[in-house]
């Protein structure tokens, strides 16, 4: 079973739609509370990661089942900097970008990889402190939603291909 394509995007539009996307597949397949509850969670923990690392959403996000096995996903266009490209695979299961399962997909992912900027080396620290009211210290993302999905799921899977990222978690209740 595969439920409706939700659009979703930073102001939230679309997470309720896939909160109760989510609350149908699990009725359908008729889980208990705890299970539901579980997948309520890899639900939210998968958007509020993607939005948390990306930074800007404008995302696709559905489900597919079968029997008890669920597969969450969300695809994203996202421009890509190698600080958030090693947030994204630090996210994943396997540590691996999915999209690099080939010989020439692992030339792909590694040209790709050289090529994508590196955020910290677009303006000098000694611009930067020279700018009226800039933070001085930049709060650093606790990965807290990382942490959560990392113990909720059973797999994280990401593949990032140029700007696109394909996040795809799943749980079995089997």
């Amino acid at each position: 079973m595969k439920t409706d394509v939700i659009s979703i995007d930073n102001r939230e539009r679309g997470f309720s739609e896939a909160l109760s996307q989510t609350l149908k597949a699990a009725a359908f397949r008729d889980l208990n509370n705890k299970q539901t509850m579980q997948l309520r969670l890899c639900t939210e923990e998968m958007l509020s990661l993607a939005r948390s690392v990306t930074g800007e959403l404008a995302a696709t996000f559905w489900l597919e089942s079968e029997g008890k096995d669920f597969e969450l996903h969300l695809s994203t266009k996202t421009v890509m900097d190698s600080e958030k490209r090693k947030l994204l695979i630090d996210s994943a299961t396997s540590r691996k970008n999915e999209a690099a399962n080939s010989f020439l997909g692992r030339l792909r992912d590694a040209f790709e990889a050289a090529m994508v900027s590196d955020a910290s080396a677009d303006i000098p620290d000694e611009a930067l402190d020279d700018l009226a009211n800039h933070p001085i210290e930049i709060p650093e993302w606790d990965k807290y939603e990382q942490s959560i999905l990392g113990r909720v799921a059973d797999d994280v899977k990401i593949a990032i291909r140029g700007g696109m990222v394909d996040m795809t978690v799943s749980k079995s209740f089997a």
